[in-house]
């Protein structure tokens, strides 16, 4: 380990999950930033935090922050992540990277350079069952894949003022919950050749189910679900010509998983348990990247990032879901 030292900027919800697997993991969380003191000031307290921050300004400038995760809500991420990359600090950058493509590609292009680390918090990727998985493809033991199939299904609040229903914030199911599956697709079959879509949109305007579909020119298919006012399996499966894996509830959490041949017989079954939520893997991945002076993740490089928020844009272009504000 490098040793670095965290800051996290937006301590809400997702940043406490962050905070908690950083402890698990032995790493050093020594700031904490908001645009409230007293909200800093309370995490600060529960997780034993030593420098504060009452403005995001001041979080990138103390010169006792090593990388800085970014855990605010998506509409805010291309602007605050460039502040932490001019003040010279790592980022990580909680899922959605962005709203959309072009506000990724601002904040790769800044990474670069400042030869800096810019990684998305697409914390799945980094999971011991999904590093397992990607061994097994490649060593073939599926054949040619043909399907990946995969689903995000919650059942929240229907709340017009709730962050996942306004649209000001980004709000709904595709962003949210959608880039998981999405990712998924990418991390297996790389970019999608064709992209079609079909949502329902609620009240505010905002995504309440997604379905996708993306076709490759190796000839497989990859569908996806996503919805954030009903419940569904969480599963997942990749689909070869001589097996398939099928990923457990809930897939994108480290969980259990097998391997089975079109005759039933099973290869493998996988059931690795982990120490907390498993958000330390990312921050693990992070620090060891800036140990070997690297500035880009080998588990879901930068440009696939921005290449995934194309596909996130070509996904709502079909669906006429824009953000306001957005260029």
């Amino acid at each position: 380990m490098t040793g670095l030292r965290w800051g996290i900027l937006g301590p809400g919800g997702i940043a406490q999950a962050f905070a908690r697997d950083l402890k698990t993991a032995g790493l050093d969380l020594v700031a904490a930033g908001s645009r409230r003191l007293e909200t800093a000031e309370a995490f600060a307290a529960e997780f034993d935090v030593p420098h504060v921050h009452g403005s995001y300004e001041a979080l990138v400038a103390d010169p006792d922050v090593d990388i800085i995760y970014v855990a605010t809500p998506h509409p805010f991420h291309a602007e605050q992540s460039i502040l932490v990359l001019e003040a010279g600090k790592h980022v990580l950058v909680e899922k959605p990277f962005t709203i959309n493509a072009a506000e990724a590609a601002r904040i790769r292009d800044v990474a670069r350079e400042r030869g800096l680390l810019a990684m998305e918090a697409m914390w799945t990727r980094y999971l011991p069952h999904m590093a397992r998985i990607r061994e097994i493809i490649a060593a073939g033991t599926l054949g040619e894949i043909r399907a990946v199939t995969a689903d995000h299904t919650q059942k929240i609040t229907t709340d017009p003022a709730h962050r996942l229903n306004a649209l000001e914030l980004g709000g709904g199911a595709l962003l949210d919950l959608g880039i998981y599956p999405v990712s998924f697709t990418w991390d297996v079959l790389g970019a999608p050749e064709s992209v079609a879509a079909s949502a329902i949109l609620g009240p505010t305007g905002a995504d309440s189910e997604v379905a996708t579909i993306f076709t490759y020119a190796s000839g497989a298919i990859a569908t996806t679900l996503s919805a954030a006012h009903s419940a569904g399996p969480n599963t997942a499966s990749i689909v070869g010509t001589e097996a398939r894996i099928d990923i457990d509830r809930v897939w994108y959490n480290q969980t259990s998983f097998r391997v089975v041949t079109p005759d039933g017989t099973v290869l493998e079954t996988y059931d690795e348990k982990i120490d907390g939520r498993g958000m330390q893997y990312q921050a693990l991945a992070a620090e060891r990247f800036i140990a070997a002076a690297l500035t880009d993740s080998d588990l879901l490089p930068i440009d696939e990032v921005v290449g995934i928020m194309g596909t996130l844009d070509a996904v709502r272009d079909i669906i006429g879901l824009r953000y306001p504000g957005e260029e």
